[in-house]
């Protein structure tokens, strides 16, 4: 008879780093000065960690940054999905990935 192990080992998650997460950050605080977005959650799973934006504290996210580790070498991991669920941009570079948002801070001035 075998004996019990106390703790089963679980799946790796993925997860932003520090760098990445300073980077998202980043931009989130200049949004939420901005009177743009409100509020954030942060998911990691198996295959993919979620950063979801949100305007107000509601069901669905108005974006979704998303690292997809296994899309690496063949779109880049970074993803930038809107509310319909449109990938607006994707790639390997996560500055060059949210200068999609960064837009929305640019307004003409009159």
């Amino acid at each position: 008879m075998n004996a019990p192990t106390p703790f089963s080992r679980a799946a790796p998650q993925v997860a932003f780093d520090r760098k990445e997460l300073g980077v998202i950050l980043s931009l989130y605080g200049r949004m939420v000065a901005a009177g743009e977005w409100r509020d954030y959650g942060i998911s990691c799973l198996r295959e993919l960690a979620v950063f979801s934006v949100f305007r107000r504290t509601a069901e669905h996210p108005l974006y979704r940054i998303e690292k997809r580790p296994k899309l690496r070498h063949k779109q880049g991991m970074y993803a930038v999905v809107g509310m319909d669920g449109r990938i607006l941009k994707r790639g390997a570079d996560l500055k060059a990935v949210l200068a999609v948002l960064e837009k929305k801070l640019i307004r003409a001035v009159t």
